[in-house]
C-alpha cells in the first residue's frame, strides 16, 4: 500500500508520520503504530513497525506510522515517555478525524518502548477499538495499568525476549481475561530480526479477532 508524508499536531509540536489508505471509497478500520525507544535508534523506519503495517494492510486498514518528538524531522525532545504517549493520543485523533471515524474502530498499537507509549496512550482516548503491545518492556511497566484500559488487548513477544519474558507475559494474558490474545513467536528475541514474517502472520491473524 502506497503511503504519503504527513505532519500533525501534538500540542505546540509539529510531527512527521506516512499514512496509508485503501484504495476503497470509505474506510472501516484504522491504526496508529507507535516506534521503539528514540534514544537507542529507534524510529517510525523499524522492522518490526513495518512487519506490523503489511499485517494490516493485507487486513485492508488504514495505517499512521509516525516519528515522537525529537525524533527525524519531528519537533521537540525526547520526553521521557509521558510526551511520547501524549504524542500516541494526538497521532489517533488526526487519523480519526482524516478518515472520519470513531476512535472505536482504530487499533493503537506499539513495539517495545513505542508499546510503553501506547499502554499509557490508551487510558487517555474513550473507546478506543483495540490495544496491540509488542514485545511490551515488563519491568518498566506498572503491572496493573492493563487491567485498567477496557479495550481489547494484543500481545506478542519472542520466546528469547529478555525485556518481555514469555512467561509473564502469559500471566498477563491470564490476568486480562477474554479481551486478551497472546502469541510467542518461537526463536525470536526482542528485535524479530528474521522473524518479521511470522510476526507480520501472528498480528494479521490476532486482528481478524477484534
Amino acid at each position: 500500500m502506497n503511503e504519503e508524508q504527513i505532519m500533525f499536531s501534538s500540542g505546540e509540536l509539529t510531527l512527521e508520520g506516512m499514512m496509508a489508505k485503501p484504495g476503497t471509497s470509505t474506510v472501516q478500520r484504522g491504526a496508529v503504530v507507535c516506534h521503539p525507544h528514540p534514544l537507542y535508534g529507534g524510529s517510525m523506519h523499524n522492522n518490526v513497525v513495518e512487519a506490523v503495517l503489511q499485517a494490516m494492510w493485507r487486513l485492508g486498514w488504514a495505517t499512521l506510522r509516525f516519528n515522537f518528538r525529537g525524533v527525524g524531522q519531528s519537533e521537540g525532545e525526547h520526553g521521557g515517555g509521558a510526551g511520547e504517549a501524549d504524542d500516541a493520543v494526538a497521532a489517533v485523533h488526526f487519523l480519526a478525524e482524516k478518515l472520519a471515524i470513531g476512535s472505536e474502530n482504530i487499533v493503537l498499537a506499539g513495539y517495545s518502548f513505542g508499546a510503553m507509549a501506547a499502554m499509557n496512550a490508551a487510558p487517555k482516548l474513550a473507546d478506543l477499538g483495540g490495544l496491540m503491545l509488542i514485545a511490551l518492556p515488563l519491568r518498566m511497566i506498572e503491572g496493573e495499568a492493563l487491567k485498567r484500559i477496557g479495550a481489547p488487548i494484543v500481545l506478542a513477544a519472542g520466546d528469547h525476549d529478555n525485556y518481555c519474558p514469555p512467561a509473564q507475559l502469559q500471566a498477563m494474558e491470564r490476568g486480562l481475561g477474554s479481551r486478551a490474545q497472546l502469541k510467542i513467536i518461537n526463536g525470536a528475541d526482542h528485535f524479530f530480526g528474521g522473524y518479521e514474517g511470522e510476526l507480520s502472520d501472528a498480528v494479521e491473524s490476532m486482528l481478524r479477532g477484534i
